[in-house]
């Protein structure tokens, strides 16, 4: 189908699409009866879905909270026009504000950062939700697209690179909506919070440091003049209590909130009214809500559960959320992501991704050679001396200074410990030949090339950390970081980058580790040297990055971290190349 319809000049949306829908220009090629009830050009968010159902069914929740869409595409199986390319064209239109995606395969990339590009040029934001998580559910993906299923840490690494947020669930994807359609532009993310209710206020504060937004502290003139207007018994501390006072007089609300704004330390507001009855003049606190949204220009929801209360404080054009929980999840992720488009704002490099080379064509360099290539890219090493000869490992231990470690060197064997090839403080000229024989003979009685004997320094350091490296067959260069040592199979605590990154980066990614906090210093210990960590593992992201190499994949473990000032040193290394 796709052959005939090219050659006669034709694209194919499909096959297994439920069709397209453009609101702006009404022209609705869909067989969705949704459609039938909804009005031309309703609105500024566009979706776009391999699939059919999720095509609409986030429409439907997003026209209960009274949000319009402008676009909604079905692309099915993808096997002509992309969701990824119908995407492009669909973030060019100027009226789109907000761009939301379901994936459930991703065959290639060039499309998606092709929308990635035009997103940054017009600072439009773009939510996908990627399903396939989990095994069960990529099978389920597989054998509903017959595409492929994606490495589900390499696609969070893929929008993380390129500023897309990924969203976890459906309800991830639209819950936030509303914040994206305002055009706020926010500068950070500590939040002040405001109820008559202390439970309110004790919830949101838990709400908040779980998602990573510090309670802002108030400026002390900013204190004075709270408690000049709030009762004694009121907390003027953020977050602000006024309690049931407000029952008595409903001028609190309205008297406290210019004085609020005035103060440059809130990046970011949530006010909760749990209870607002009959004694209450809700229109009230709805128009001073307003007013000040209007007279700070930040982010701000409103957490009411009586639906009488959100409605009044909708109608002003407030965002509502029922709960605190969860204006406080929508405000993280809308924070969150502003702060992840910024970070990618200025990457305008290409991501590099030569074809992975064909099953067996892959060459593994012996770990001298590995040690040497990486040594050429400015990643420090530990001291070795690759020998041929007992001669030479016993003038190797007199130039390093014993004690030192003795590994058999062979590019046929990439795990050296199982078969007792590595021998730790060797430190006499008798215990070294010794070794030297023993190695040789393991090597040749694995049926194994013997390239030799490395005699190297005994490298300390503060921490064992784990860089590896790989190809992905959809994504292209991939670099991982993270806990090293034996152990690292188990614990799994690593993170990924795509190429190019920078420092700063590398960084970012490192102290997202589990063992991050050990990076400070902890009982008094100085901190580590991550600064120089990451200058490694961005020179292995170049590396990798880099056609002419033909590295395909490669594993550093360990790289022995120092105290800050102290580097980081690379002890093993098994590399792949084309």
């Amino acid at each position: 189908m796709v052959e005939a319809a090219h050659k006669a000049g034709m694209r194919i949306v499909g096959p297994n699409s439920q069709g397209l829908a453009n609101f702006g220009t009404g022209a609705i090629a869909s067989f969705s009866t949704m459609f039938m009830d909804m009005d031309r050009a309703e609105g500024h968010v566009a979706m776009l879905s391999q699939s059919g159902a999720l095509s609409t069914v986030p429409v439907g929740f997003l026209r209960q909270k009274g949000i319009g869409v402008r676009h909604t595409h079905a692309t099915g199986n993808d096997a002509d026009i992309t969701v990824g390319e119908l995407a492009v064209a669909v973030a060019e239109d100027s009226e789109v504000r907000l761009l939301l995606l379901y994936l459930e395969s991703i065959p290639e990339t060039k499309y998606l950062e092709e929308l990635a590009a035009v997103a940054r040029d017009r600072d439009l934001p773009v939510i996908a939700l990627k399903s396939g998580r989990t095994e069960a559910g990529r099978q389920a993906a597989q054998s509903h697209t017959g595409a492929l299923a994606n490495e589900d840490r390499v696609v969070d690494a893929f929008f993380e690179h390129h500023g897309i947020w990924r969203a976890p669930d459906m309800r991830g994807l639209v819950e936030a909506t509303e914040l994206y359609l305002k055009g706020w532009k926010p500068n950070g993310r500590r939040l002040v919070a405001i109820s008559n209710s202390g439970a309110v206020c004790v919830m949101t504060a838990d709400a908040a440091t779980a998602a990573g937004m510090p309670m802002a502290k108030l400026a002390p003139e900013t204190d004075k003049k709270l408690k000049a207007i709030l009762p004694s018994f009121a907390t003027t501390t953020n977050p602000i209590d006024i309690t049931a006072a407000l029952l008595s007089n409903s001028r609190l609300f309205g008297d406290i909130l210019p004085v609020i704004a005035e103060d440059p330390a809130a990046d970011a507001f949530l006010i909760g009214v749990p209870v607002a009855g009959p004694g209450y003049d809700v229109p009230a606190f709805a128009r001073d809500t307003a007013a000040f949204g209007r007279q700070t220009g930040k982010p701000l929801v409103v957490a009411a559960t009586q639906k009488s209360v959100a409605d009044e404080f909708s109608a002003h054009g407030t965002i509502v959320f029922p709960t605190e929980v969860e204006g406080v999840a929508a405000l993280n992720q809308f924070l969150s992501h502003r702060e992840l488009m910024a970070r990618t704002r200025g990457r305008q490099a290409k991501r590099a991704k030569s074809a992975p080379a064909p099953a067996g064509a892959m060459k593994m360099l012996n770990e001298a050679d590995s040690l040497a290539l990486l040594a050429a890219r400015g990643i420090p090493v530990v001291p070795h001396r690759l020998c041929h000869a007992r001669e030479d490992a016993i003038a190797a231990l007199a130039a390093i200074g014993g004690p030192v470690v003795v590994k058999g060197c062979s590019a046929d064997i990439a795990h050296k410990s199982e078969l007792g090839l590595v021998r730790l403080g060797v430190a006499t000229p008798e215990a070294v030949a010794g070794i030297y024989d023993d190695m040789e003979r393991i090597i040749h009685d694995h049926g194994a090339r013997f390239d030799g004997v490395i005699v190297a320094a005994m490298a300390r350091g503060r921490r064992e950390i784990m860089i590896g490296a790989h190809r992905d067959p959809v994504f292209g260069p991939v670099v991982a970081m993270g806990d090293g040592g034996k152990y690292v199979e188990i614990f799994r605590d690593t993170a990924l980058l795509l190429p190019p990154f920078t420092q700063a980066d590398a960084e970012a990614a490192l102290r997202r580790l589990r063992v991050a906090p050990l990076f400070a210093g902890v009982r008094g210990e100085p901190p580590m040297d991550v600064a120089a960590l990451s200058d490694a593992i961005v020179r292995i992201g170049a590396l990798m990055a880099d056609p002419e190499a033909k590295v395909m994949s490669l594993d550093l473990n360990p790289v022995m971290l120092g105290s800050e000032g102290k580097g980081c040193v690379v002890v093993d290394a098994v590399v792949f190349r084309a």
